[in-house]
């Protein structure tokens, strides 16, 4: 185990995200686009996306912001992956401008940790990585417990109190694990964007986040109706 190199400085979601775009088809009527920035993204992902009707461009971790808007987005996800969320300076600087565009975003995991990096908090290595498909997360807004999936050796740290103020607005803690206190999800108060840290396409695995799909394109719909799109 010793032998093995450190994670903690380890750029590593290049080296397994696709190296072309390619497109999820959306399943049934197409209701909206989503560009899917994959630092690592889990098939089932894109797939609980098409079942409700988004059409998912999936891009190379290197795609640009230009990348991202050449495909006319209503939404713009940005998936799990491995590494050190503070290698990933590209990522955040893409995320950055999607958060100045007022796009909604979704991001998962690694994604959690981009959000939590363009807003200008830091991260850092868990002592004890949350693995396993059974941990409890709480859903701070409405008191809810989720039996969730995790496989994350960092996290973002954000205030579990209060309601901080960032270059993009207000932001708050909305979920948290319940074994040990960590960040497990954040959402912006003044723009589209949410994310969580753990896994809502679990696929074997527990279906109590889903819902975060839902969320996901209820954003695109108020933005679409309020003449938002990019």
């Amino acid at each position: 185990m010793q032998a093995q190199p450190h994670m903690k400085g380890a750029s590593l979601y290049e080296e397994v995200a696709t190296k072309e775009a390619y497109v999820v088809p959306a399943i049934g009527e197409k209701r909206f686009t989503v560009a899917a920035i994959d630092l690592g993204i889990k098939g089932m992902t894109p797939q609980r996306m098409a079942e409700r009707g988004v059409e998912v461009h999936v891009l190379p971790a290197t795609a640009t912001a230009e990348d991202v808007y050449a495909v006319h987005p209503d939404g713009v996800f940005f998936s799990n992956g491995p590494g050190d969320p503070e290698t990933a300076d590209h990522p955040v600087s893409v995320m950055r401008t999607v958060l100045e565009r007022g796009t909604p975003l979704f991001g998962i995991c690694f994604g959690q940790q981009i959000l939590g990096r363009a807003l200008g908090f830091g991260t850092y290595k868990l002592k004890y990585g949350h693995r396993g498909i059974n941990q409890p997360v709480q859903d701070r807004t409405t008191g809810k417990v989720e039996v969730t999936a995790h496989n994350h050796g960092f996290a973002v740290d954000a205030p579990l109190d209060g309601i901080p103020e960032t270059p993009f607005g207000r932001v708050e803690v909305s979920h948290v694990c319940l074994n040990d206190g960590v960040v497990e999800g954040l959402r912006l108060l003044d723009r589209p964007a949410f994310s969580v840290q753990y896994h809502p396409e679990a696929a074997a695995g527990p279906h109590d986040a889903a819902y975060l799909f839902d969320r996901f394109t209820a954003l695109m719909s108020t933005a679409l109706m309020e003449g938002q799109r990019a």
